[in-house]
């Protein structure tokens, strides 16, 4: 009993000490609070992360102007207030605890207050009532200090990105200890990171063990937040109801081959709240509690001196229901906090490994203003083979490569293949290495054969040269039961394992200048580029058929992703059958299409996989790849900014994107096309509001003189523009 008291009397004194640090904040007004001025993704650049306390020194207040959240610290810390400034928004209808861990089997939560009878809302009068639980971590301290680079990125040689700054802004962190004697030495760090310009904060934990034991993190939650619900359903599935859309959420555990960020999500839960008895469902199942944490897991050991760092969960508020604004809202995230995925070198699929093709196909890349090349799947690459041999053959190409200014790369597959029993993933079910995987059979990450694998890459990039890594079939969860394996410890543990391997090799390639294409989700640990999302067999269909499907492919596949996250697909050689009328080579002979198909990608800002052994086979196919090339590099700013989306490509009638970027000189490009057999003289309405006009815009189609136009209230502008048959034009708007 004295050293219960003993210890609470510390927590006391720690937050006399964190209550004298307090007085040295500004105090947040209710004048500060900013009056919508300007829209933040049209210029954010006032809009920084800053500290506060309230006038009562009860409260610590985090804010950057767009987005505010705000933490009670008596007689435990909990957040009671979580607002979007731009549409004064609340997202908090009652407190939690900031995490919840369950250690040696037991439940814990970190901070929170108790006592909250009505959890509809918030009252602050409510406040002084509330109480800390007995069994809870208890809040000691808090700091801030500048935010630091998840990923410490080094942009590869010769690299294009439109962002090359890692995010700017502030964290705070809270730190908690446990009263209980069981628990001695084990701290909690809660960490709130602020970014500039953006209503976002990722938030993340770390558990230090100062212990003399060894501890078992059996789950992490690191969020909890009761949100008010999304609409008023008096009876129903809470799978089918509405989750709130005020809050998006994405953390850096994500996996599924779905080549976009909702589906790839693991972590996000919302799940239903019964100790919410006044809401309207009557069985308690609106989904309004939101609970962030890995599907299993960790399931790991901390040993003393050892630091556990939980998944990152990026927290980015919306203010709309407009699909584009939210859609901009995402891909502004993205540009913030993975800058590395602005890159954006233009490359080609290489299907062959032969030192004399390589080698003609650089010269062609050289020639046309190609950045780069990989050699893809097919192409008789071996990234596992660290013979001296293969060796020193890669390293010649890439040597030659690199003299002609050209980046190099190569394909490695890791899952959807088979090693064997003892290498193989092990069926929790069956005890076997059976065909359980996502992709049927895979190897464990965590095996001999996995950690083997993973040095492997590292020492044949390091050894070749190799500036780009393209890595099929990247971890997708796979579960391990095996208790053999070294890179974990069995089942509990197999997937946290698994995954902070794979996210470590991709970490160490962006840290390395190496620039790394992963068909999944691995953006916020450094991968650069996903796939837009197409399916395969498509390109065995005829060609006029796959010009209009991959217009579809680039309209859909961009409402999340930047045009540089994407890579699109043109076989040039057969790919999937469909013979002749499938396949564009021989090129000279298909330059309507070839010209099309390019003038799609480059149009929106996406690079595509040019797959075959060269990029042009007569001196008139070579003069159109320059000049779509010089046209792309051109307005290369305007066509790697944000799309808004025009018209879906349905085969019928016109079709187009708009890219807008307020801060550069041409603020506006759209790109429109016809797919019929005669040209379409059409009144296009072009919604310039994101372009940051706001009276006037100077538009000129392709290259032609540009006329002024008067923007209307809701700053559009009316354009009549002919669109020849089977082709396309441009808009440049300034």
């Amino acid at each position: 009993m004295r050293k219960i008291l003993a210890i609470l009397l510390l927590f006391q004194t720690s937050y006399l000490f964190a209550q004298d640090k307090i007085t040295t904040l500004p105090v947040w007004k209710k004048t500060e609070e900013p009056v919508k001025k300007q829209d933040w993704l049209i210029n954010s650049s006032e809009k920084k992360a800053q500290l506060y306390r309230s006038a009562n020194n009860k409260d610590i207040i985090f804010s950057n102007g767009l987005v505010k959240r705000s933490f009670r610290l008596q007689p435990n810390l909990a957040c009671i207030d979580f607002s979007n400034l731009s549409n004064d928004q609340q997202l908090i209808r009652a407190v939690s605890p900031e995490a919840n861990l369950t250690i040696d089997g037991q439940i814990y939560a970190i901070g929170g207050l108790r006592g909250q009878k009505q959890k509809a809302y918030l009252l602050s009068s409510w406040l002084d009532e509330l109480t800390a639980g007995n069994t809870d971590f208890r809040y000691k301290s808090w700091k801030i200090s500048p935010v630091e680079p998840h990923v410490n990125w080094k942009p590869a040689v010769n690299e294009w990105a439109s962002n090359k700054k890692q995010p700017a802004g502030k964290m705070l962190t809270f730190s908690f200890e446990s009263a209980l004697p069981a628990l001695k030495g084990i701290r909690v760090n809660i960490n709130y990171e602020l970014y500039d310009g953006i209503p976002l904060m990722c938030k993340w934990l770390s558990v230090e063990n100062k212990s003399r034991g060894t501890i078992k993190l059996n789950k992490v939650i690191n969020e909890v937040i009761a949100a008010h619900e999304e609409e008023s359903t008096v009876d129903g599935n809470p799978l089918e109801m509405k989750r709130p859309h005020g809050i998006y959420i994405e953390s850096n555990y994500a996996f599924n081959n779905s080549m976009n960020a909702r589906l790839s999500d693991q972590t996000t839960h919302w799940n239903t709240d019964s100790t919410y008895t006044s809401q309207v469902n009557y069985g308690y199942k609106t989904p309004c509690l939101l609970e962030v944490y890995p599907p299993i897991g960790p399931g790991i050991e901390l040993k003393p001196g050892a630091e556990f760092k939980s998944i990152r969960t990026n927290e980015l508020l919306l203010d709309s229901y407009d699909r584009d604004r939210n859609g901009l809202a995402q891909r502004m995230m993205y540009r913030k906090i993975a800058p590395w995925s602005t890159e954006n070198p233009i490359f080609m699929h290489l299907v062959s490994v032969k030192s004399e093709v390589v080698k003609k196909a650089i010269d062609q890349c050289a020639e046309t203003g190609y950045e780069a090349i990989i050699l893809s799947f097919g192409s008789g690459l071996d990234m596992e083979d660290l013979s001296a041999e293969n060796i020193a053959g890669i390293k010649k190409l890439v040597d030659y490569a690199h003299s002609k200014g050209i980046l190099m790369g190569g394909y490695s597959l890791f899952s959807s293949r088979r090693i064997n029993d003892d290498e193989d993933v092990i069926d929790p079910k069956t005890g076997k290495a059976d065909v359980h995987a996502q992709f049927s059979s895979a190897p464990c990450l965590g095996s001999n054969w996995g950690l083997a694998y993973l040095g492997k890459i590292k020492q044949f990039i390091k050894k070749t040269g190799m500036d780009i890594f393209e890595n099929d079939g990247p971890y997708p969860g796979d579960l391990c039961a095996s208790t053999k394996h070294p890179g974990h410890q069995g089942l509990d543990d197999s997937q946290w394992a698994q995954m902070e391997l794979q996210k470590g090799l991709y970490r160490w390639c962006n840290e390395n200048g190496v620039y790394v294409n992963a068909p999944d989700w691995y953006f916020l640990d450094g991968t650069n580029k996903i796939a837009l999302g197409y399916r395969e067999v498509n390109f065995s269909l005829p060609r006029e058929q796959q010009v209009i499907l991959n217009r579809q492919n680039i309209y859909d596949g961009t409402w999340e992703k930047t045009p540089s996250m994407s890579w699109g697909f043109v076989p040039l050689t057969q790919y999937h059958g469909g013979g002749a009328a499938a396949t564009l080579e021989p090129l000279t002979d298909h330059r309507d299409s070839y010209e099309q198909l390019m003038m799609q990608y480059y149009g929106a800002g996406i690079q595509a996989c040019y797959r075959g052994p060269r990029l042009y086979d007569t001196e008139e196919t070579k003069a159109l790849v320059i000049r779509v090339v010089n046209w792309y590099k051109k307005y290369r700013t305007i066509l790697n900014s944000d799309i808004i989306h025009l018209r879906r490509p349905d085969g019928r009638d016109w079709d187009g994107i708009l890219h807008v970027n307020p801060d550069n000189k041409e603020k506006g490009l759209a790109m429109l096309f016809n797919p019929s057999a005669e040209a379409v003289t059409q009144k296009i309405t072009l919604p310039l509001y994101y372009t940051g006009l706001t009276v006037q815009a100077d538009i000129r189609e392709k290259e032609g003189k540009s006329k002024s136009y008067k923007l209307d209230n809701n700053h559009n502008v009316i354009y009549e523009v002919t669109i020849p048959a089977n082709s396309y034009t441009w808009l440049v708007i300034e």
